[in-house]
């Protein structure tokens, strides 16, 4: 069952217990940003651009509260490994993390390891917060048997980079259809043999954040009834396509590449094509080499029409912490519309609809083309996307494992699709039949 993400950055009412209005002057004129100064938070950091770009302003929060924040910044699967152990032992050493609920949102709520931020929302804002700009569809993803996991920091999902001068020096353009994205590969790399034609996520546990829109545009879905569903005919073909263009046209060694190999290669001038998240906009444009020969846009729709992915991260606090109440303080600071504002013009897609529709923005935007295709790219998947990146089930992080292992077996030639798959679903149907 795909999880359909509720329209990206659309104001609008969240019927959930969270629902709160922020109008209450006699909160507004009691609340004090040094109310916790000389505390210090802890906060646990993946070394990706939404915190990059947030912890630029690190000074800012701590002038502004008199807190210390410290950071442990890690690479995503070490951040991950990280925060289990830490929850795992119930340490109160970390205050504050930063979540993806697609996920872990379930598995994380089910163990026990978020502070409810419900409370905090209504008791203890800011009177310039506006909780009600954050984008419904992320709070509601965020939101577990009522109790509110974190809240939204960004907007993303896999976005295809291309070299549009490339295109045009080999005659090729952006195909209507996904499976025609193989015949543009060949072409590319005919012409320009020099130019990795096409490069995206071929690490195991990172992978199914591409290749998820490769199942769903394929027509494919990974749960049906109960049961595990990469052995159906769309899911076959949806691994058989994603494995083929990595395998004849990505780089040497994509096996081991995630965003930070991904972005790299296409930044140095390496790489044609990179699907690769929203979020590395500032590392792809980093340096200013492909500010002008890069256009942005989402995948070709496959014949089960378009499903971009689209999720978000979100700022947690750990159900450990004995620091909630100021750790809450972060959170709102992080989140605010002025700091939104910040990030959104580093290439942070922003949760808050005010944001999105400033002046600032546009403006930012207008200064380069590549920034209004990739605003237009992060909208569309707003509208469209959904949010179901492996299983719906407690044990997404697992789920996911299976599913890289699966297009891993292809791109070394151990297996055929129809063996990897059908391993896969063995144990996919073993996982689901534990829930």
């Amino acid at each position: 069952m795909r999880k359909t993400f509720a329209r990206g950055i659309v104001r609008f009412a969240l019927g959930v217990a969270v629902t709160a209005t922020f109008a209450q002057s006699a909160l507004a004129q009691e609340f004090n940003w040094k109310k916790y100064q000389g505390q210090s938070l802890t906060f646990l950091a993946n070394n990706n651009p939404v915190a990059n770009a947030l912890l630029k302003y690190k000074g800012d929060f701590e002038q502004q509260t008199g807190m210390t924040l410290k950071v442990d910044s890690y690479q995503e699967q070490q951040m991950r490994q990280r925060l289990v152990t830490v929850m795992n032992s119930r340490s109160d050493e970390v205050d504050l993390f930063m979540s993806l609920p697609s996920r872990e949102g379930m598995q994380f709520a089910k163990a026990g390891w978020y502070a409810d931020l419900s409370e905090f929302v209504k008791a203890s804002s800011a009177k310039d917060y506006d909780f009600g700009d954050l984008s419904a569809g992320m709070l509601k993803d965020a939101t577990w048997n009522k109790q509110l996991t974190g809240i939204p920091l960004n907007v993303e999902g896999p976005v295809l980079y291309y070299r549009k001068d490339l295109f045009q020096k080999c005659g090729v353009a952006l195909p209507k259809s996904l499976p025609e994205l193989d015949a543009v590969a060949a072409k590319l790399k005919t012409c320009e043999p020099g130019v990795t034609p096409f490069v995206s996520r071929g690490l195991k546990p990172a992978l199914p954040f591409t290749y998820s829109v490769f199942l769903h545009n394929m027509g494919g879905e990974y749960m049906k009834s109960g049961k595990s569903q990469l052995c159906s005919k769309e899911g076959q073909a949806s691994l058989d396509l994603y494995a083929k263009l990595l395998k004849d046209y990505g780089p040497p060694g994509v096996v081991n590449y995630s965003f930070y190999q991904i972005s790299s290669l296409y930044r140095e001038g390496k790489a044609a094509m990179a699907f690769e998240s929203s979020n590395e906009l500032r590392n792809v444009m980093d340096g200013g080499a492909r500010a002008n020969d890069t256009a942005v846009a989402v995948l070709p729709a496959g014949p089960g029409g378009s499903h971009p992915t689209v999720i978000g991260w979100t700022m947690s606090v750990s159900a450990y912490s004995k620091n909630k109440e100021a750790a809450w303080y972060f959170v709102q600071w992080a989140t605010s519309p002025a700091m939104q504002a910040k990030l959104a013009v580093d290439g942070v897609a922003p949760p808050r609809a005010a944001v999105a529709n400033s002046k600032g923005y546009k403006d930012w935007m207008a200064e380069q083309p590549v920034r209004s295709g990739w605003v237009a790219a992060v909208n569309e998947l707003s509208k469209t996307g959904t949010s179901e990146v492996g299983y719906p089930i407690v044990a997404n992080p697992a789920s996911r494992e299976f599913v890289g292992q699966a297009v891993t077996e292809l791109l070394l030639g151990q297996k055929t699709a129809a063996q990897a798959c059908a391993d896969a679903d063995k144990q996919l149907d073993a996982l689901i039949a534990k829930e």
